[in-house]
């Protein structure tokens, strides 16, 4: 099948409007880059450093839109990753005004990570070492909008999903919005816990290669993924610290579920409580434990082990 390489400047908008970055076949793969998601804004900053204003307008630059020839409405796009590989550092930050803890945390703050030494880890000083797992926080068909729209929120034509299961060797699935799909990707994450609790994960610039197929006798309602094997794989085997959230309410929950997390790091390890927040955004995954034991759900926040031993 054809290879293609995309070269063409970014998008930051779902638009049927932008001319095609490339067209390509069913079966066809693509070779792109893509810059992290505030597009080289946090360039130059070290941990500790003041958190500049952002211009907003310059955020999640996505590579394409990719034209797949003969896609439209009712089909499925399958998008396998072939491959991601992140630059040499990435960084984390806290926002004010985002993420699950906001009122938590006013202040911002910047941690920038160490991608190099060719460890597969990113080190958070002598305390904690999480393994990289790099994959694209955005993948997505354009949607059916009347007027050029944000990347963020997802939808059900994918998106923003930042979903830290989309590493290489999965398969994602989205249903066709508009014709020839235009699909992009973006938002590359060099690691991430479900969940994302800061607003970002380890965010850096990468490479990708994706393949593209097509499927016109499956219409499916929303996104769906197949991965390669363990959803964790190299953390299991130290086992895991877990924290729970309980209430009628599963976002009250969760926040629940991460500030008994931050209290058990920033009391069991010598971290302040904005790094223990980025600590869990990275690395600590939220799980929804029940939903049937009315008027009170669960959610669980799970700290691998093996990142701190």
């Amino acid at each position: 099948m054809p290879h293609h390489h995309l070269n063409a400047p970014p998008h930051r908008l779902w638009s049927t409007e932008h001319e095609p970055a490339i067209v390509v076949g069913d079966g066809d793969t693509v070779a792109f880059e893509v810059q992290e998601a505030l597009g080289g804004q946090f360039d130059g900053l070290r941990t500790g450093d003041p958190v500049p204003d952002l211009d907003w307008d310059g955020v999640y630059p996505m590579a394409g839109p990719i034209m797949v020839e003969g896609a439209r409405p009712g089909d499925t796009l399958e998008i396998e990753i072939i491959d991601v590989r992140p630059v040499d550092w990435g960084w984390t930050a806290v926002l004010p005004g985002l993420g699950l803890l906001s009122e938590d945390f006013p202040d911002p703050y910047f941690q920038r990570w160490d991608l190099s030494d060719g460890s597969g880890v990113a080190r958070l000083g002598d305390v904690a070492a999480v393994p990289i797992r790099p994959f694209f926080g955005v993948t997505g068909v354009c949607p059916q909008v009347d007027a050029p729209t944000p990347v963020l929120p997802p939808g059900r034509f994918g998106g923003n999903l930042d979903c830290r299961d989309l590493v290489a060797g999965s398969r994602l699935f989205l249903p066709v919005q508009v014709p020839d799909a235009r699909l992009a990707l973006g938002d590359p994450h060099a690691a991430q816990g479900d969940g994302e609790l800061c607003v970002s994960a380890i965010e850096t610039s990468a490479a990708g290669e994706i393949r593209v197929r097509l499927h016109r006798d499956r219409t499916i309602a929303g996104p769906q993924l197949q991965t390669p094997g363990g959803l964790r794989a190299g953390l299991e085997d130290e086992g895991w610290f877990a924290t729970m959230g309980v209430g009628p309410d599963l976002m009250a929950a969760a926040r629940d579920a991460a500030r008994a997390m931050i209290d058990h790091l920033v009391r069991a390890y010598p971290l302040s409580p904005v790094e223990a927040y980025v600590l869990a955004s990275v690395c600590v995954d939220l799980k929804i434990t029940e939903v049937v034991d009315a008027p009170n759900w669960v959610v669980s926040a799970y700290l691998p082990l093996a990142v701190l031993s």
